[in-house]
């Protein structure tokens, strides 16, 4: 078998078993509830800020945002010096396993996150090109509006286009096939993500999206 194939397989493994750690599950678990059974019924970190507080919203945020980027900095530990010119395609792949084991954990019935805690995890362990515009691609959108959702949806989309443009470049120093290949997986996270926010969307296009103060839970304020 190839051995690049079977790289892509190990990496794709290694990501779907960090993405199995499921930071709102075991908070929510450790405080006597299932947080899918609460509020949106998704497992990420605006459902736990909003059921269990800014605390522990912080603390999700922070364990699925850390358990992307450790995959990402474990991948280009274990191959970046022995394959550099796949190392981007094969975190790529690993991003792919954390956000399938984040959103479809199969010890949870396949019911998780959406996977925007994942990626600003990935934003921070891809390249450090994509931190500030990652940051600004976020927390513009939110801070002008407060919708959390249009925050994730840029920060996806925007994300794929920024490596797109910078890959093309050869800025990743990624050879051609493994940049289709590279783009391709990424194109299909970003509809898969745009896809689970569906609601969100319909929610937002109608105004009727709930809106996420940080330090404001259970005040009037907070939509």
């Amino acid at each position: 078998m190839n051995q690049l194939l079977v790289l892509r397989i190990v990496c794709l493994a290694i990501g779907y078993a960090f993405g199995l750690f499921q930071t709102a599950y075991i908070l929510g678990r450790s405080r006597g509830i299932d947080i899918r059974e609460y509020g949106s019924g998704n497992a990420g970190t605006t459902n736990a800020l909003r059921t269990l507080g800014t605390k522990a919203g912080l603390i999700v945020l922070l364990g699925d945002l850390l358990k992307c980027l450790i995959a990402m900095l474990l991948i280009g530990f274990l191959f970046g010096s022995s394959h550099p010119e796949a190392v981007y395609l094969l975190k790529v792949w690993g991003f792919l396993g954390v956000v399938l084991g984040h959103d479809y954990p199969f010890y949870m019935g396949f019911r998780g996150g959406k996977g925007v805690a994942v990626m600003a995890g990935f934003v921070f362990g891809f390249h450090w090109s994509l931190i500030p515009g990652g940051i600004l691609m976020f927390f513009i959108p939110y801070l002008a509006t407060k919708y959390v959702s249009l925050g994730s949806l840029v920060l996806y989309l925007g994300i794929f286009l920024q490596i797109a443009v910078e890959g093309k470049k050869g800025f990743f120093g990624v050879p051609g096939s493994m940049y289709v290949e590279m783009m391709v997986i990424l194109g299909i996270l970003t509809i898969m993500a745009w896809y689970r926010h569906r609601e969100n969307i319909g929610r937002l296009l109608s105004g009727t999206e709930r809106r996420t103060y940080v330090f404001k839970r259970g005040s009037k304020k907070q939509e």
